[in-house]
This record gives structure tokens, sequence and C-alpha cells, in this order.
């Protein structure tokens, strides 16, 4: 089991603040530095200083760390056009020397879309936009140098495009993600390196595992091929104080925490992780909102990872 640390900038965090967590992410071993895609707080927060741009942070922190991968659950695919992300995805794939990850899902949150100016089609439509821009995307990571990329789509038409910049990996792993019975485990089987259920119980996640790699066996693909992983919100304490004090800092109960997240002593959360690991979880993307407290991924680091 792989653990990676998965953070909600929306919430209210600088750059600076993003930077010094992702380097004590790396420091302490962590696998990864996620950050989520969205342009709105959530909740009864104020969201100060305000929004940061994902791929723009994602940019920074490539050139300030030196191991530890960076990528993104989700990025919307109502925020950007498919041309210019997969730009901008190769170019921060360099720019980390190929440490990028890409997740990506279709948007949901309205009232963010709303504030900024951002289109919000139906559902179905984000579906197939979204469906387009992962042909696009790797359609043109995937040309080789020296040829020519063309795509007859509805939303986004592409001709005679020379396919650049390449990023430093063959191609950045992407990301997929979420309940949908349907529609998400067939756009998973068919680009998914990995995909990703957020916030879900083990029954849950066990069900739509199975639905993906259903998915996988109708196209013919190995579901072996696929990483399976979780996004968990983080809440580990010493002992019951500890746990307390982390909940209610980020405005939770503890018994909550324990019930749908990461949450308890050490022992309690690697209990936990054991119990994802059984039905097929590889990897777990722990949700810190606490930002400031950085000794909690060094007490993770030191008493969950290391005992893993």
């Amino acid at each position: 089991m792989e653990l990676r640390i998965f953070t909600e900038p929306q919430q209210g965090a600088s750059y600076d603040q993003l930077l010094a967590v992702a380097r004590c992410a790396e420091d302490a071993g962590y696998g990864a530095f996620f950050r989520s895609d969205h342009y709105l707080m959530m909740g009864d927060v104020s969201g100060e200083p305000g929004p940061t741009d994902a791929w723009t942070t994602l940019a920074g922190l490539a050139r300030e760390t030196s191991r530890i991968r960076l990528g993104t659950l989700m990025t919307a695919a109502t925020f950007r056009l498919p041309g210019p992300l997969a730009i901008t995805v190769a170019q921060v794939d360099q720019m980390s020397g190929g440490r990028v990850e890409l997740g990506i899902g279709t948007g949901w949150y309205a009232e963010e879309h709303s504030a900024y100016g951002i289109p919000f089609p139906p559902l179905a439509e984000r579906f197939d936009r979204l469906e387009e821009q992962l042909a696009v995307i790797t359609g043109l990571w995937a040309t080789p140098p020296g040829e020519r990329f063309d795509h007859d789509g509805r939303h986004y038409p592409v001709r005679d495009s020379p396919a650049l910049p390449k990023p430093v990996q063959p191609r950045p792993p992407i990301l997929l993600g979420g309940t949908g019975p349907k529609r998400t485990p067939r756009l998973a089987a068919r680009y998914a390196d990995e995909f990703n259920l957020p916030f879900a119980s083990v029954p849950d996640t066990a069900a739509q595992f199975d639905r993906v790699r259903a998915a996988c066996a109708e196209i013919g693909r190995d579901p072996a091929g696929m990483v399976w992983s979780n996004a968990l919100v983080l809440c580990c304490g010493r002992d019951d104080a500890e746990v307390a004090r982390r909940a209610a800092a980020i405005g939770r109960e503890p018994d909550e925490l324990r019930a749908n997240g990461l949450a308890g002593t050490p022992a309690e959360v690697l209990d936990t992780i054991g119990r994802y690991a059984e039905i097929g979880s590889e990897r777990l993307y722990l949700q810190v909102l606490d930002l400031s407290d950085l000794e909690h991924l060094e007490l993770v680091a030191s008493e969950v990872m290391a005992k893993l």
C-alpha cells in the first residue's frame, strides 16, 4: 500500500503553505503530493487568501521538489480545453523531470463555475466532453514526433496538430474515478492508468472496483494493469485526545471520522488501511485539511507508513 498526500487548497491556502506541505511529504517519504482542482471554497469557511490554480501550483512545485510525484484529484474537464491542457501537463512533466500525473473528471461543483464565469453544461454533456478530452489528450501525447494529429470530434475537433510538446514520460499516468455505475467504468477501462474512489466505504469501494473490472473484461483489458486507489480524510493522533484535537481543528467529530475516514490512533489507521487492502486498494490518498499541522504528516509517516 502506497500512501500519498492530498490537499484541498480552495478551503484556504497560499502557495507557500502548499510548498511546505509538499516538501514535508517528500522528506517524510510519501509517494506523491496531490491537490484538488477547484476555484471556490466549500462549506462554512472564508477560503482566504483565495483560490490557487492547480497547474500553476504544480509547475512551481515541479521546480521546488525533486522526488515526490505531483498531480490532481481531479482536474475538471470544464476548466480547460484539451489541447492547452495537454500542453500544460506535458510542460509541467518536463519541469519535474517526469513526475506528473493527471487526474481528470467531468467537474461537478456548479457554484464555482458561476462564481468565475465558467460554462457548466448538463451532466451528460460533461461526460461527452470528458471522453473527447481524453481522446484528444492521449492522442496528442501518443503522436510520434514529426507526425500530425487529427481528431474528428463534436466538441473539440483538432486539425493538423504537431502534437507538441511531449512529456518526459511516454504518457503521464491518467487517473479517473467516481461512483458512476456505467460511463465511469467504461471510460476508466479505456483510458485510466489508475482508478480512484474518493470517500467511499469498503463495501462501496469493492462494488465499484468490480464494475470497473467488468468493464475492463468487456474490452479485453487485464485489470491487473490498472492501479486501484481510494481517497480518505486523515485524522491520526497518538491517543484519543490528539485525535479529538485534530478533528476539532477541521470541524469534524472523531467518531464520524473513524466511521467514514482514516482516523484514530496509528493502530486504528493501520487496521482501516488493511480493510481497504483486502478488497484490492493499492494506494491511499490521505486528505490533509489542516495544512499548518506538518507534525500530522510526520506522525503518520513514522507510525503508519513505516509499518505497512
